[in-house]
């Protein structure tokens, strides 16, 4: 049943591409304009602009959006069952997430390299500056958290440190030669591919554990923190061709290599579906909507994404037609990983047996009933149904159990670290761009541009305050709730920025108005929800920036209704 299902939603990924977004490309964003001369040309600066092969700008673009939120998200709902979940990633990812993707990528494109954020003086002048502002926090807020979760898993899993830090040397390697040397990166990335699995198995030998030399578990997570800060500082000021590009492809590899294996062990162990389809959340669960919509982000639509389309990948995009294969395919990928780790919540958990889990300790003989229990431990377990069902997926295929969890876990590390590096480098043009909005010329310098992404996330993930239950906690995690809303609500500014874009131009925009007043529905309601549970509880740094959220949202859609109505006058 779990193998059927994988070849229904691949189909239907197939058949998408193929029809959906052939229509989007040729009739909403006319995408076949090979005389247009993209940015990577007429900006080329050796660094941040530069044009690049379609296949290794697929590969950063896949990895980079592809970090640990399409694992960790569908981990999670699947408690609300089997049948809500396939369903919103397949038509997320086709008619939602893709589009959004693409049309980011195209319009960032057309208007120079500038990110989604700061075509929204398209609209006007205010909504600009407050999307550069929400866009800069929400940031931040990534920055701070993913730093924070590679750290742990570094700490839990120290048989993955010496894949991932070799993984630098390796990408930095690659990306000389592939350059200094005008060769192709294809046999150079693969070798190096060879060579981290290599360095997996050698992990699982030899962990490099940082409490084995005298740091307890809380100031090992500190030294790790602090290293990934200063890494994708040093990361978004060196040229791309160097590090962030040959790492992507080889991640890229990696995750195809990872996928194939998944899917390979799915077919062979033929597991039945553990999970019902639907399942009703009991009382200290959230109801399936709108939750659902945003607890599924990155795997069916964020609005992260775009600010990857017209961040990183439209400075370095070769060609317009190249962007359909990138922006939507790369999509397509993302809903791969979503579907693939969907089926190792449902499926693959029952074929684990004894265990460690996150929330719940040492069990006897995993099943799906076991590990979703509570809506408490679906959320603190996270992505361990991923590491665990599909680890005894490749365990079908003959890997030991180790090895197959730790491929597992470096996996997830590997995006999530991607997804860090990029966003500095992204957050560090949000910066540009606010200054050259603001006047504020110092903003736009590389380096106080790196310092601002980096030092508030820092104070993110160091700074702790008091939660509702009177228990101490860093600030990011605090703030993280609200996290897959304000995912949403970008995601659904970012189509009304397209929208308006497009209709100027006379071109068909229901595929991008539909989309945006459901995904502007789901966030709004969620944004709400959650305002009225921490009003509730009397948390009021997280009822503050709900409702700062909320109003945002509003100001924008006045701000887009605004714009419409003068253009219809004029």
């Amino acid at each position: 049943m779990a193998a059927l299902a994988a070849v229904v939603v691949l189909t239907a990924f197939a058949l998408g591409y193929r029809f959906y977004a052939r229509f989007i490309g040729e009739r909403v964003y006319e995408d076949r304009d090979d005389e247009l001369i993209t940015p990577a040309h007429a900006r080329e600066d050796g660094r941040d602009f530069v044009p690049t092969s379609p296949h290794v700008l697929f590969g950063h673009h896949f990895t980079s959006i592809a970090g640990a939120a399409p694992i960790v998200g569908p981990c999670v709902a699947a408690y609300w069952g089997w049948a809500p979940a396939l369903a919103w990633v397949v038509l997320g990812t086709l008619f939602m997430g893709a589009v959004h993707d693409f049309g980011a990528l195209v319009v960032s494109v057309r208007e120079g390299g500038r990110s989604i954020a700061d075509v929204t003086a398209d609209v006007g002048g205010r909504a600009r500056l407050l999307f550069l502002s929400f866009v800069l926090v929400l940031v931040w807020l990534v920055l701070a958290v993913f730093a924070m979760v590679i750290a742990g898993l570094f700490v839990s899993q120290p048989a993955s440190v010496l894949p991932i830090q070799s993984e630098i040397l390796l990408a930095l390697g690659v990306g000389w030669w592939v350059t200094k040397k005008k060769r192709s990166p294809l046999v150079p990335s693969l070798l190096a591919l060879v060579a981290l699995y290599a360095l997996v198995w050698a992990g699982t030998k030899a962990p490099l554990d940082l409490q084995a030399l005298g740091l307890d578990a809380a100031d090992a997570r500190t030294a790790w923190i602090l290293f990934l800060f200063a890494y994708s500082a040093v990361a978004s000021l060196l040229p791309v061709w160097l590090l962030l590009q040959p790492r992507d492809f080889i991640n890229s590899h990696q995750l195809f290599v990872g996928l194939a294996l998944l899917f390979g062990g799915l077919f062979v162990a033929q597991p039945a579906l553990d999970a019902p389809a639907f399942r009703a959340p009991g009382d200290d669960a959230p109801s399936l909507f709108p939750l659902l919509f945003v607890t599924i982000a990155c795997g069916a639509i964020s609005g992260f994404h775009g600010l990857v389309s017209s961040g990183t990948t439209s400075k370095q995009l070769d060609r317009l037609p190249d962007a359909r294969p990138i922006g939507y395919g790369a999509m397509l990928g993302e809903g791969t990983l979503a579907l693939a780790s969907t089926l190792a919540a449902v499926a693959g958990i029952g074929l684990v047996g004894a265990c460690t889990l996150p929330g719940q300790g040492a069990v006897a003989d995993l099943s799906w009933a076991g590990y979703y229990d509570s809506w408490a431990h679906a959320g603190q377990n996270k992505a361990a149904a991923f590491v665990l069902g599909g680890g005894a997926f490749l365990e079908a295929l003959g890997l030991p159990t180790e090895l197959a969890r730790t491929l597992m876990a470096v996996l997830v590390i590997s995006f999530a670290a991607t997804t860090l590096d990029t966003a500095t480098r992204i957050q560090r043009f949000i910066v540009a761009e606010l200054g050259q909005a603001t006047g504020a010329r110092p903003l736009e310098n590389p380096f106080v541009g790196t310092a601002l992404a980096v030092l508030p996330a820092m104070a993110l993930a160091f700074g702790e305050t008091t939660d509702a239950s009177g228990a101490t906690r860093e600030v990011g995690w605090v703030l993280w709730p609200i996290f897959g809303a304000s995912n949403q609500l970008l995601a659904a500014l970012t189509l009304l920025v397209l929208a308006l874009y497009f209709a100027i131009r006379k071109r068909p925009v229901w595929p991008l108005v539909v989309p945006m007043v459901l995904v502007t529905v789901v966030a709004v309601l969620a944004l709400i929800g959650k305002l009225r549970q921490f009003v509730a509880q009397g948390d009021a740094l997280l009822a503050t920036v709900a409702g700062g959220l909320l109003a945002l949202a509003i100001w924008m859609l006045v701000e887009a209704a605004l714009a419409i109505r003068a253009r219809r006058h004029a």
